[in-house]
This record gives structure tokens, C-alpha cells and sequence, in this order.
């Protein structure tokens, strides 16, 4: 009695299967491939009373207002923006790898300071609030500034569980202060145009993000040193006017729509750009940081 046919039987049945075509990994999407595949129902459209536009010479900015962190800056940013508070003013500094800030260059004389008008003269700081009551969409990986970090709504955020906090990323808006916590207004805001300085986080309170048109700021000629407030008031940017959206009629304000930050699309998108794998890529990183996940904004239904 001979054993090969029983050996050559267990050796099929122990050998590897070739891959059914159900089983072959699935072909890499890059992110935009990911986003250009998404449902309608993956999109929002901001509420128009959150939306600044901030016109400038060369075109608009449009600036999202977070309430639902800033609720005392929020409200005084609208009210200066109903009274035309920053119509005709500058954008007055420019640092390198680090901000552009508008306002009121003469802010701090008091015979030239321009009139807050209604808004009110002191807020608290809102550097932070609860975490709880957040719907909070976390990232996977590790954050050298935060126990956790995800996204609420369209807005990176930091956490420590109890409290949560927006992030200094890239098109953060922030208001300006001195030393003392409470001494902002939203008057004086700026906008980062460099590295993230999440050192800044809990120490400042943000009041927003830029959507569109960091391209229109970050390209601002750079002041001097060491903080890059322009010497010469020619050399300023000026702002023709900033306005809310809410102000306009609806046919005039720009249909803008952003990816949710919850859905499965923004999901995949990330984890896309997470573990790259292409033509060009050669090794997946495995990581990703809070502030290199860029927001999908598009303008209408077409155009990403």
C-alpha cells in the first residue's frame, strides 16, 4: 500500500490558494479620487450667519466663525461686522512662518483708534470649553499637544476629555490680546500662514477658520523683523470691506459647501493620505497630524 496519494493531498491542502478575485487587495484611491466619489449627502453648507467675507484687491476670503467655542467673540465679530467695523482698515502685519493680523493699526491711540461702535468692550477668554456635549470625530494617532485630536464640525480640535479646544492648524483665525487672558475683543484677529503653533493652543482663544482664499493672505509680502508689523503704512493691505454672508441676499452670497468631517467619505479621505500608496510613495507613513488633514471646501456641486 503506498502513502503518495495521501501525502500529495494533505501537500494541496496545506499549500497556499491562489487568490480568488474577491480576495485581491483593493486597488488604492487617493484622497481626491475618494472626495470626487462622494454622495451629495456628505456635503453641508455653513450657516450664513457664521460666514465673513473679507474682500480684498486681489479677492475674497471666506472666514467660518466656531460659536460653538467662541459664543462671546462670535457675537461681537458679527456685531463689528454689521457696523462696517473693518471696512477701510489693513491687514497691518505679516510674519514669516508664522501670521497675517488686521484690524486697526492705531487700535492702541487712543485719539485715532477707531469707534468699536456697539460691540461690547470686554469678553472673557474662550481659550477652552467642556468636551462634553461635542459631537467629537476623532484621529487615530497620537498628538504631541493633546491627548486627542479630531475634528467638530468643520474645525480641528484638541482634548483631554474634559475639555476641548480649537487647534492652531494652518488658516486658523485667532484674536489678538495682550498679556492679561481677557483682553481680546475679536477686533484685532490674525490668521496663521505657517507651521502649525499649536504652543498657542489654550492660550489664545480661536475663533474660526479660513475656507477660501488662504491663498490671498499667505502670499502677503512679509513685514519686517521681528514680528512683521509693516513700518511704512503704504506697504499695509487694505481691506475693502468685511461682511457677513448673512447680510446679503442669497443670490449674492457664494454657494460654498464643505466635506462633514463625520461622514465616511472624510473617513477615507484621511486615512487615504495616512497610509499613501502610489506611484511616487515608496514607504505609507502610518501617521497623520491633526493639522495636515486639509478641509474639502468646494464652490457648488462641480467644482472641488
Amino acid at each position: 500500500m503506498t502513502l503518495r496519494p495521501s501525502l500529495l493531498a494533505l501537500a494541496l491542502m496545506l499549500s497556499p490558494l491562489p487568490l480568488l478575485a474577491a480576495d485581491a487587495p483593493a486597488k488604492y484611491r487617493s484622497a481626491q479620487e475618494i472626495i470626487d466619489a462622494s454622495p451629495a449627502s456628505d456635503w453641508h453648507t455653513p450657516a450664513a450667519e457664521n460666514l465673513l467675507y473679507m474682500n480684498l484687491a486681489g479677492g475674497r476670503v471666506i472666514i467660518e466663525l466656531a460659536p460653538a467655542f467662541a459664543p462671546e467673540h462670535a457675537g461681537n465679530i458679527r456685531t463689528l461686522a454689521r457696523e462696517h467695523f473693518w471696512d477701510g482698515l489693513s491687514i497691518y502685519r505679516s510674519q514669516d512662518n508664522f501670521v497675517v493680523q488686521f484690524g486697526d493699526a492705531d487700535a492702541d491711540d487712543t485719539a485715532k483708534a477707531k469707534s468699536m461702535g456697539s460691540a461690547k468692550p470686554h469678553l472673557p477668554a474662550e481659550f477652552q470649553r467642556p468636551a462634553q456635549g461635542l459631537a467629537f470625530t476623532a484621529l487615530p494617532d497620537r498628538d504631541g499637544w493633546a491627548a486627542k485630536t479630531g475634528f467638530v464640525g468643520d474645525f480641528a480640535v484638541g482634548s483631554d476629555g474634559e475639555k476641548a479646544w480649537l487647534a492652531h492648524c494652518y488658516g486658523a483665525l485667532g484674536a489678538g490680546r495682550n498679556n492679561d487672558d481677557d483682553s481680546s475683543v475679536g477686533a484685532e484677529l490674525y490668521v496663521v500662514t505657517g507651521q502649525s503653533p499649536r504652543q498657542l493652543d489654550r492660550n489664545i482663544t480661536v475663533v474660526g477658520r479660513v475656507l477660501k482664499g488662504m491663498e490671498l493672505l499667505s502670499t502677503i509680502t512679509r513685514g519686517p523683523d521681528p514680528m512683521g508689523f509693516y513700518e511704512n503704512a503704504a506697504e499695509r493691505t487694505p481691506i475693502i470691506s468685511i461682511q457677513l454672508a448673512s447680510e446679503l441676499p442669497a443670490d449674492q452670497r457664494v454657494p460654498l459647501q464643505v466635506l462633514r468631517t463625520d461622514s465616511k467619505t472624510f473617513a477615507d479621505a484621511v486615512e487615504a493620505r495616512r497610509n499613501r500608496v502610489d506611484g511616487f510613495y515608496k514607504r505609507a507613513a502610518g501617521h497623520i497630524d491633526l493639522c495636515n488633514i486639509p478641509l474639502p471646501v468646494r464652490v457648488g456641486a462641480a467644482v472641488k
